[in-house]
């Protein structure tokens, strides 16, 4: 319907294309790879989106000199706000990486990273997309405690959180210096800051991302 060329024959995939894309789960992909590793060729591109399985598993499984890369993608890559990183292998070469980096800029943001950043990215980008959700919807049901309509608050809540993100962005500042632009003395930041300070929002926030870290270094390991 969508004018794609399917087959059910993963060997076909690369005997058609130069660049390829594993996204399948991690415990499908060796045998996927053992399918198609008679025809890999040194001029191949294949990228594995399959968390948890290392680039050194990955040129395992394939021939010598196979170009392979790694890349750990997150839910906003739906709406083209992804947050992505890509390593590279031993074999991938800086041209490749590049044109790999400039389609997946289509879907957002992407940046080459070492590969021990990897799952670090997962508990931080991955999973931080519930944590913020989380965030948010906290955010507006204090306003719907104050008396704000539901729709209202999740609305106003998550424009504050897409234009707060566009100003870290675009303008390059610390969150700590935009978040003191925000406050004036004795006003009505300090005082909510405070309240937060006192709930312990930047310490379980740290330690969600320390937990959702070690659980995807753990699911690697396996």
């Amino acid at each position: 319907a969508l004018g794609c060329q399917t087959t059910h024959s993963n060997q076909e995939v690369l005997q058609s294309c130069s660049l390829v894309i594993f996204a399948t789960k991690p415990h499908v992909l060796p045998a996927v790879l053992a399918e198609v590793a008679p025809v890999v060729t040194a001029e191949h591109i294949l990228v594995s989106v399959a968390a948890g399985v290392s680039l050194s598993v990955l040129e395992e499984l394939l021939p010598p000199n196979a170009q392979v890369l790694r890349v750990s993608p997150n839910l906003p890559c739906v709406v083209q706000e992804g947050a992505m990183v890509m390593a590279r292998g031993r074999h991938a070469r800086s041209s490749e990486t590049k044109l790999l980096q400039d389609l997946l800029e289509a879907c957002g943001w992407c940046e080459e990273v070492p590969e021990a950043y990897m799952d670090v990215h997962t508990g931080l980008s991955g999973s931080g997309v519930a944590f913020v959700c989380v965030f948010s919807e906290a955010l507006a049901e204090g306003a719907i405690k104050m008396g704000m309509p539901s729709g209202l608050a999740h609305r106003i809540a998550a424009q504050t959180l897409l234009g707060t993100a566009k100003m870290l962005l675009q303008e390059g500042q610390h969150p700590a210096q935009l978040r003191t632009d925000v406050c004036t003395p004795a006003g009505t930041t300090i005082h909510g800051l405070h309240a937060l300070e006192q709930g312990g929002l930047r310490a379980a926030t740290m330690s969600a991302v320390e937990a959702a870290t070690c659980r995807a270094k753990e699911l690697s390991r396996k």
